[in-house]
């Protein structure tokens, strides 16, 4: 059943999709809006920052990476990674070794206890989620809400390469709070 209660023009009812679409500058105000309690909601059940778990993420995709490269994918400073390996590999959930092929770089790799852990992490708040999902959205509303989640995909995939000059000055973004610190 969904939003039995919200009244027509309260920020809890669903939007009328056959209004026209504000602006892009609107939308985006919107979107960050609708998407800012979810996303704390969501983090608030983790262990471990946004940064890490994105690292931990990476690894677990392609494998062993040097620094330098989780940096620019995950859209931080070096020195945050750097932090943030130091701290990932005391918890036993990556480790470092020279790479084979040019002995001067690092790559950090993965442990069985980071994937578990990284598993974990995504487990973390999935479930209320899917509950409310469940309890608050009918099937038509899902399908929406499944049809908008490659948009926002492509979203990100476009704004790559804007995000990699947020990586040399130290920030990236989060969906729910903004900028990042580089100290994740």
């Amino acid at each position: 059943m969904a939003h039995p209660s919200a009244s027509p023009g309260s920020s809890t009812a669903p939007s009328d999709s056959s209004a026209a679409p504000g602006s892009p500058a609107d939308l985006a105000a919107e979107l960050r809006e609708a998407l800012r309690p979810l996303w704390r909601r969501f983090n608030a059940h983790r262990t471990l920052s946004h940064g890490k778990v994105g690292i931990l993420s990476r690894l677990e995709l392609r494998g062993p990476l040097a620094a330098t490269d989780l940096a620019g994918l995950e859209r931080i400073s070096h020195q945050a990674v750097a932090n943030a390996v130091r701290e990932l590999t005391d918890l036993g959930l990556v480790s470092r070794s020279p790479d084979p092929e040019d002995g001067r770089r690092t790559l950090v790799r993965l442990t069985d206890a980071g994937r578990t852990r990284l598993h974990s992490e995504r487990q973390a708040g999935q479930g209320w989620l899917a509950h409310s999902i469940e309890d608050h959205l009918d099937d038509a509303e899902r399908a929406t809400l499944a049809a908008a989640i490659p948009l926002l995909r492509r979203l990100d995939a476009e704004t790559a390469d804007a995000g990699a000059s947020s990586a040399e000055t130290g920030h990236g973004t989060d969906p729910g709070t903004g900028p990042t610190e580089s100290s994740r």
